[in-house]
């Protein structure tokens, strides 16, 4: 059963869709603030890796289960939980910050329980965006997403460091409860659209819809291909989310400042490409599209581990250059995805989808640092580099991708869906 969006579900999603932007302003404030306390109390890659490690990998294991929760219940209902449950954690940090109470292993379940509310949020507000936004604006709206996610990343960073400069760790957590409740207004007055009624979601068993939803992946074509592709890219890219910092501070004496600088110039270039993404209404050729922004992102890659000693303007040039194309391949992507998986199914495709491209991370992040020490980061920067070119000509080359004509997909599966209700045979 296919939900039409209209403009009435359009604008009460643009006012949910505020209420998130805040959301996510405080759960950077508590990502910087938790790892800068962990860098500066232990000094410790080892336990930075760690913490990298305890949030990849339970949001790993529960975007499966995630994502078919997400498509059998009220999904209105879920985001108000999960996000109850991620705040009421926040304050429970705050109440163990204040007595005094800060091992290491709280943190850690801490991190892991944030990330398994954030599997369930995740892939649970993804799904909602196809139900509530009208097909032509798809695009559109996930261009306003980066370029608003982008602006947060900018912001919370900012915001948490100055917090940290004046006030407690404990008191700069409270910012994650604030902005919950900022969040909540508009979750409680919108209505979202219900795609199964009560009588489908009797009929499958949690196993059977999760079967369905690895089904649905198998019949639609290209998902898998591109599934494939986005596991690989998401591994490759693991040195530079690990070893960044270190990179500047070790390989070209930088400092903290230094290191922000760099690190605005991503972000700084992810606005820039979702600005782009906002104003063209559509993409032609997006598969090409996608492959070319891949290749220049590798290119940054291997621009970024040549960079001659401390020259930071010259990184922070060559970051907002691969910080321009993320947005324009995220979007693409994920417009790909909203348009060819049926509504009643996008909640725990899009949850497996997210599983298996994020399954090399956690791997990626524990590795990352014993190879650094053997091989050195900017030898595993350019090895990067060169795979990740090498395996994107490779699917361009070898793969259906370059072959399908997505659009045409949509226009099949949705006559088949109309026909006999579902793709799965």
């Amino acid at each position: 059963m296919e939900n039409i969006p209209t403009q009435s579900t359009f604008r009460h999603y643009m006012f949910f869709w505020s209420g998130q932007m805040f959301s996510l302003l405080g759960s950077m404030v508590v990502h910087f603030v938790i790892i800068w306390y962990l860098t500066e109390t232990t000094e410790s890659a080892v336990v930075l890796g760690f913490a990298n490690f305890f949030f990849y990998l339970p949001m790993v294991i529960a975007s499966p289960i995630a994502g078919v929760f997400s498509d059998r219940l009220d999904r209105k209902k879920l985001i108000i939980i999960v996000d109850s449950f991620q705040a009421i954690a926040t304050v429970f940090l705050i109440i163990l910050f204040t007595f005094g109470i800060t091992d290491i292993l709280v943190i850690f379940l801490f991190i892991a329980l944030r990330s398994i509310f954030q599997a369930f949020h995740y892939p649970t507000v993804t799904a909602v965006v196809p139900t509530m936004v009208p097909k032509e604006k798809l695009s559109r709206i996930n261009g306003v997403n980066f370029l608003a996610s982008g602006i947060v990343q900018l912001i919370g960073p900012a915001l948490a460091g100055t917090l940290l400069v004046f006030v407690s760790i404990e008191q700069a957590l409270w910012t994650d409860v604030i902005t919950f409740f900022i969040a909540f207004v508009p979750l409680l007055l919108i209505v979202i659209p219900k795609v199964n009624s009560e009588k489908q979601i009797k009929k499958a068993s949690f196993t059977e819809e999760f079967k369905d939803g690895l089904k649905t992946l198998k019949v639609i074509p290209g998902v898998i291909s591109l599934l494939i592709m986005a596991m690989l890219i998401n591994f490759l890219i693991q040195p530079l989310s690990v070893l960044t910092s270190l990179f500047i501070y070790s390989n070209h004496a930088g400092n903290e400042l230094e290191y922000a600088f760099v690190s605005v110039g991503i972000q700084a270039g992810i606005i820039c490409g979702a600005l782009l993404t906002t104003v063209k209404k559509e993409w032609k050729n997006k598969i090409a599209v996608m492959f070319y922004c891949l290749i220049m992102l590798m290119i940054g890659y291997a621009l970024t581990g040549i960079a001659p000693y401390r020259a930071f303007i010259y990184i922070f040039i060559v970051n907002l250059a691969m910080g321009f194309v993320l947005p324009i391949i995220n979007t693409i992507y994920q417009t790909i995805m909203q348009k060819i998986i049926p509504q009643e199914k996008f909640g725990r495709v899009s949850s497996i989808d997210s599983m298996f491209s994020m399954l090399m991370s956690p791997i990626g992040a524990l590795i990352v640092g014993p190879l650094a020490q053997l091989m050195g980061i900017t030898t595993i920067f350019l090895l990067s580099a060169f795979l990740g070119i090498s395996i994107t000509i490779l699917m361009y080359t070898f793969s259906v991708l370059r072959k399908l004509d997505f659009d045409a997909v949509l226009d099949t599966n949705l006559t088949r869906n109309d026909n006999k209700s579902t793709i799965i045979e």
